[in-house]
């Protein structure tokens, strides 16, 4: 990961209007959305073997540039995407990471239509995943801590909501871990059948527990990682929000009670996303 600017604005779930370096395929006053990875070399081994998500040399945004929280934005015409007319801005700038990415992390785990599929955490990725699961007709397991969540979670239509320590009734065919823990995973990890896959959406993780092969990962259960998305996710997720008419719940701050923000995250007071709006 490159390193962090000495100053940095951040906000990498851009959502703006093209007003100048205007292109064909992105006119003036074109509305479009800017996410978590803005640019890769196109060079490596990675981005020319069709995985640009594990580029050895990547732009993020809000990290390596700067991000949506300023006044204007300089960003790359080929990692900006054109943006359904349907729904609002605040609405959309949570699709443009936490949306893609838990897309991704479906692609990972390798879910297939009507499979029971397992989402330990429920912030705001797993809240935008559950709903492509109910598109595809899976049984969706939700396993998280905070009262909160879980009543978010019921309220989505999960098949099944229990606490941290709580485990599914059923087997699992897959499992996306959304917290930030080796606890979690391995709880995830326990709860498949044999040739289960557990995709772990987080870019940190606290240590791993060790646990009993034979028992948990033996079966040729698999234990997969998600890093980043590419421009391929970025465009199927949006086209499959279109199309379900994604709302997602959104609680809309100012710039200057980002502070609040970051709170709410802290206390796990949230339910869904919450937008930044300078």
């Amino acid at each position: 990961m490159p390193a962090l600017l000495p100053r940095v604005i951040p906000g990498h779930q851009i959502v703006g209007e093209v007003i100048e370096g205007a292109t064909e395929r992105l006119p003036l006053g074109t509305r479009i959305g800017v996410s978590w990875v803005g640019g890769t070399d196109g060079n490596c081994w990675y981005c020319q073997n069709k995985m640009e998500n594990l580029c050895d040399h990547p732009v993020f945004t809000g990290y390596s540039v700067n991000g949506g929280y300023a006044e204007f934005v300089l960003v790359r015409e080929d990692f900006a995407f054109p943006l359904p007319g349907e729904l609002e801005n605040a609405q959309i700038a949570p699709l443009l990471c936490a949306g893609i990415i838990g897309f991704r992390s479906l692609r990972v785990a390798g879910v297939l239509h009507g499979e029971k599929v397992g989402l330990f955490g429920f912030g705001s990725s797993a809240a935008l995943a559950i709903r492509i699961l109910q598109f595809w007709k899976c049984e969706v397991y939700v396993v998280t801590r905070g009262q909160a969540h879980r009543d978010f979670a019921t309220s989505l239509g999960a098949t099944w909501v229990g606490d941290e320590g709580a485990t599914p009734p059923v087997s699992l065919d897959r499992a996306i871990t959304f917290a930030p823990s080796g606890k979690v995973v391995v709880s995830a990890l326990s709860s498949l059948r044999k040739g289960g896959v557990v995709a772990v959406n987080a870019i940190h993780l606290d240590q791993m527990p060790s646990f009993d092969y034979d028992k948990w990962l033996w079966g040729e259960r698999q234990i997969r990682s998600v890093a980043n998305m590419t421009r391929d996710d970025a465009r199927d997720f949006l086209e499959l929000a279109r199309q379900l008419q994604f709302r997602p719940q959104i609680t809309v701050l100012s710039l200057d009670d980002a502070h609040k923000a970051l709170i709410a995250v802290k206390n796990e007071d949230e339910s869904g996303s919450i937008v930044i709006v300078p």
